[in-house]
């Protein structure tokens, strides 16, 4: 999360005139990701996040996000239902850019998670993926496998500024990829952004909710178990810890077993995945605006992923 619009307290209340919220009685910013400017908002019934969509939201794909929050929090999974205001509309416009406001998810999220928070991750995230099933709203993933190649030509010089000989390194890794990146995997609606500050959990470590959806879209269930690896499963010197990861794909499985094929695709969909990522971040490195409240992402943590899964290392296979 981030911010980059201000919002005045005039323009605060006119906002929530158009609700039944009550009166606000604290609103301040919060200063973490890089997406979209979001604020904790409380008013006299209770905690809200307001959002104001900038930057890669596309205004179409709005309501496939906040109907999917609804369509998950109807079906008993702990996300962050929105809010309609008196018309019922969820998507309203703030500064002429699309917010929303949605319920406050109770819990917290760990910096560095524990093997046993892997565990309860993975389950959480097969809670999501079958408690996905039947939504009807469809979103293309924008940044699969397809795009990548696009994408870094637009940025090539920037990966060969940050580290000389990285952008043949990257053509050669987007070759191989594009000849071996797997299909016909189970697929469904996936979070697509799976990471640590987007997972809360209960002050005695058991799953709590899932937060951040604006990456949301149709893919292969592995692949989002792939980014979900990446993210959560690789120490502060490089290294990939097999047992935390071991934990995760087990809680995974205990609400969605993986088939064989989807755990013979993990380690090209973990390649894959971290290419992902140091991509969006190789983009957002020098396109952060100027005084934005915001802490770019080092792409170069990525790379350093992306070299671990080069090496084809076997890190999947005892993780039943």
């Amino acid at each position: 999360m981030a911010v980059y619009t201000d919002i005045t307290d005039q323009e605060l209340e006119a906002f929530l005139a158009e609700y039944d919220l009550g009166a606000p009685l604290a609103f301040k910013g919060i200063a973490e990701g890089v997406e979209n400017s979001n604020f904790l908002l409380e008013t006299e019934t209770g905690r809200y996040i307001l959002t104001v969509y900038e930057r890669r939201a596309r205004p179409e794909d709005l309501p496939y996000f906040l109907n999917l929050l609804g369509w998950l929090a109807d079906r008993g999974y702990p996300s962050a239902r929105p809010v309609a205001d008196k018309a019922g509309r969820t998507l309203k416009t703030l500064r002429g850019k699309p917010a929303a406001i949605v319920e406050f998810m109770p819990g917290l999220s760990v910096r560095k998670p524990t093997p046993a928070h892997c565990r309860e991750a993975g389950e959480g995230l097969a809670w999501l993926h079958l408690a996905g099933e039947g939504y009807a709203g469809r979103r293309a993933n924008d940044l699969g496998q397809p795009h990548w190649a696009p994408l870094f030509s637009r940025h090539r010089q920037a990966a060969e500024d940050l580290k000389p000989g990285l952008a043949a390194t990257i053509d050669k890794d987007l070759a191989e990829m594009a000849l071996a990146w797997p299909r016909s995997l189970p697929s469904g609606t996936i979070h697509a952004d799976y990471f640590p500050d987007n997972v809360f959990f209960r002050t005695d470590g058991k799953f709590a909710a899932t937060i951040d959806f604006y990456f949301a879209c149709d893919d292969a269930y592995a692949y989002d178990v792939a980014v979900t690896l990446n993210a959560w499963c690789f120490e502060a010197d490089g290294s990939f810890n097999v047992t935390a990861a071991q934990g995760l794909i087990a809680g995974y499985e205990r609400r969605r077993p993986l088939s064989p094929a989807e755990r013979d695709a993990l380690p090209m969909l973990a390649r894959g995945a971290a290419m992902r990522f140091f991509l969006t971040r190789l983009a957002d490195w020098n396109a952060t605006p100027a005084g934005a409240l915001v802490r770019p992402k080092d792409p170069l943590e990525y790379e350093r992923k992306l070299a671990v899964h080069r090496e084809g290392l076997s890190l999947f296979g005892a993780a039943r």
